[in-house]
């Protein structure tokens, strides 16, 4: 059996919980739990943990992966493994102790940028005659300098008199410590997670750059995009759109007059976006706490199908609506951005959020936004499902 190990902790000093924080509008972890799912040749994906805030966001978060899901399981890890000195092979020795299987993929959490067409390559090489580990690779072309004994510095990998073009250049490999393939005998016989002879995987460059400073969020981020690596599989066929007010449709903020009128800041580009989800036929509505004029004048005014006002158990009212539509729960669209919203969004097919939702509920949308709510964020969700997208 082959299994991925994706050790993750609780602590990390240069960004807190840095596993779980949102990466693409999903947890950190996500990425690669879902590449190791996909992963044709593993088996098993375990992810070892000493936070249970980790494990329940990792418990939450599987269950969009559908049947890839059967193939997780969080598992514990001991608290000297999970120390700030103790080294990524003591979590996965203790793991060979307590498990049996043949080999194992150590994967790192902080690689969203892996994808399983990388770990299928590397299963297939561990497969070639005397190979006994395969490990992750990014090819570099840059020129490497160092001091020597005067203090000067020379080139290690180039002659400045003979400079090479890019394509005359053979290039080296950089370790981008995505993954690591090794059988458990090799493990447990070196303490190591490659040994023997090894394989290279070369992966694309952009997997180059690491996940140490809240900076590199943003690079990261770019470079998924740009590489395409997002969770389609998670948007069913929307047949209701249905949103909370105050946060999504507005700013958050309350505003009131001279005379004590309460005001709100509603976004134009998200009427034209209610239109557009009327001529494809898709029910629409808002469902909120809040029982206001106000609100029921902009439903009026947008021409929405339902208004739920003064709703204290949002689940509820949209399980009602189905049931009124007779339209499965997993066709509808929600867009929430706080707690009160975290049960609907967990229930329905498409679960999303402002860019300025609170982190919870970020962690369990299955789209956040770019947008800020009251920004026009439901003009951008609604374009994001239609039909002819």
């Amino acid at each position: 059996m082959n299994v991925a190990f994706i050790p993750v902790r609780g602590g990390s000093k240069s960004i807190p919980l840095k596993n779980i924080k949102p990466m693409n509008g999903k947890p950190l972890v996500y990425w690669t739990v879902k590449a190791a799912s996909e992963c044709k040749y593993i088996d098993k994906v375990y992810i070892a943990t000493d936070s249970d805030e980790i494990r329940k966001t990792v418990e939450e978060f599987k269950i969009n992966l559908g049947e890839l899901s059967k193939k997780i399981k969080v598992i514990g890890r001991s608290a000297e493994s999970a120390s700030d000195t103790a080294s990524t092979e003591s979590a996965m020795l203790e793991f060979a102790d307590a498990y049996e299987f043949e080999n194992i993929a150590l994967i790192q959490a902080t690689s969203p940028l892996l994808q399983a067409k990388y770990l299928d390559e590397g299963f297939e090489k561990l497969n070639e005659n005397e190979t006994d580990s395969v490990m992750s690779f990014v090819k570099q072309y840059r020129f490497n300098w160092a001091y020597d004994d005067t203090g000067n510095v020379k080139p290690t990998n180039y002659d400045f008199f003979h400079r090479p073009r890019r394509q005359e250049f053979g290039g080296y490999l950089v370790e981008n410590g995505a993954f690591y393939i090794t059988s458990r005998e090799a493990l447990l016989k070196s303490g190591n997670r490659v040994s023997g002879n090894i394989k290279a995987v070369e992966m694309n460059e952009d997997t180059y750059f690491e996940i140490d400073e809240p900076s590199d969020w943003f690079v990261i981020e770019a470079l998924m995009k740009k590489n395409d690596i997002s969770d389609v599989t998670a948007r069913p066929e929307i047949k209701m759109f249905l949103t909370d007010c105050d946060g999504c449709l507005t700013d958050g903020g309350m505003y009131y007059s001279e005379k004590g009128d309460e005001l709100k800041k509603f976004n134009t580009r998200d009427g034209m976006g209610f239109k557009m989800l009327k001529e494809k036929g898709i029910i629409s509505g808002i469902v909120t706490s809040e029982s206001v004029d106000l609100n029921i004048r902009r439903a009026e005014k947008l021409k929405l199908d339902e208004l739920v006002s003064g709703c204290n158990d949002k689940l509820t009212a949209i399980e009602d609506l189905c049931k009124k539509y007779d339209i499965a729960i997993k066709n509808v669209c929600y867009v929430g951005d706080d707690i009160n919203d975290l049960e609907a969004i967990k229930a329905v097919g498409y679960g999303c959020c402002p860019a300025d939702a609170i982190t919870e509920v970020q962690m369990i949308s299955d789209y956040v936004a770019k947008t800020n709510g009251g920004s026009g964020v439901i003009r951008e969700i609604i374009e994001s499902i239609m039909p002819s997208k």
